[in-house]
């Protein structure tokens, strides 16, 4: 399992991704929902601070506080810098919460600095925020988690297996190698379209989608659905579209509304999701 998400536009967002047991948002049920699991969060990652997207995050802390489980966790919670509704509520929560088990580790970041996750074999994780366009007056992020990854250099790909092995006896391991980075996930939160510059060759590209019909949309402050897919059709090595923040006046008619705008995708090697409002979604 990588992802479970919960998401229903205007009442409560949140990601779970579990590989690096963090939380994208927060929002109403995170703790009801997740139960024990939320003593595996080692990060709270918040996009902005509109209610939908951080509500959970005082039963998060109080239920790591009281519930069975490992008290001895830190828990680091990461937001935009300056984001004045964001900070005001951790203070609110830790102002009325002075006996906390555990460590509180506050980090508000800027545009494009590097946020380290883990190392773990032959790779490298951090976390990189983006500025987005949401509300205006609403400092609004979103986040790509890049890997720093190994491959063989181009001057020793000829070589077969028994040469290779020949050469790291001699060499060591780094004399054949050579490090790239890679896109592995890129979170919207709320936002316009993401720009294909923005979304090009990330592995998972998790897109909030408020509105499948256009039409619906009064304010220039989300998504829709036509929007992203022309983006997705101009940028290359997307290979799963995992499309939640859905509208839940399209709960009984994704499929329907969806099906034209997905036909454009499927000459691509793209694997599509939806997040049902309402519904935990798990992959």
């Amino acid at each position: 399992m990588e992802f479970k998400i919960y998401s229903k536009a205007l009442y409560s967002t949140w990601i779970l991704f579990h590989p690096e047991r963090l939380l994208f948002d927060a929002g109403e049920s995170i703790s009801s929902i997740l139960g024990n699991s939320v003593y595996a969060i080692r990060d709270v990652v918040l996009t902005h601070g509109h209610v939908d997207h951080i509500a959970g995050l005082w039963g998060l802390i109080n239920t790591r506080n009281v519930a069975m489980g490992d008290r001895k966790k830190p828990l680091r919670i990461i937001f935009p810098r300056g984001n004045r509704a964001i900070q005001a509520y951790l203070d609110f929560i830790i102002g009325m919460n002075p006996r906390l088990r555990y460590e509180i580790i506050l980090k508000p970041v800027d545009p494009e600095e590097e946020i380290f996750l883990r190392t773990a074999g032959n790779f490298k994780r951090w976390l990189v925020p983006f500025r987005v366009r949401h509300t205006p007056g609403e400092i609004s992020y979103g986040y790509h988690i890049i890997e720093e990854r190994k491959k063989l250099k181009a001057e020793f790909r000829s070589l077969n297996s028994d040469e290779i092995v020949a050469l790291v006896k001699k060499h060591g391991r780094e004399y054949i190698t050579e490090n790239f980075t890679k896109k592995i996930l890129t979170v919207s939160g709320d936002s316009y379209a993401l720009p294909p510059e923005v979304i090009e060759d990330s592995e998972t590209l998790l897109h909030e989608c408020t509105f499948l019909n256009g039409k619906d949309r009064k304010n220039q402050n989300h998504s829709t659905l036509e929007e992203i897919v022309e983006n997705v059709c101009k940028s290359k090595g997307i290979k799963r579209l995992i499309l939640y923040h859905i509208s839940g006046r399209y709960s009984t008619r994704i499929k329907k509304l969806s099906k034209a705008f997905v036909e454009k995708l499927e000459d691509r090697e793209l694997k599509i999701h939806f997040v049902y409002p309402e519904k935990l979604f798990v992959l």
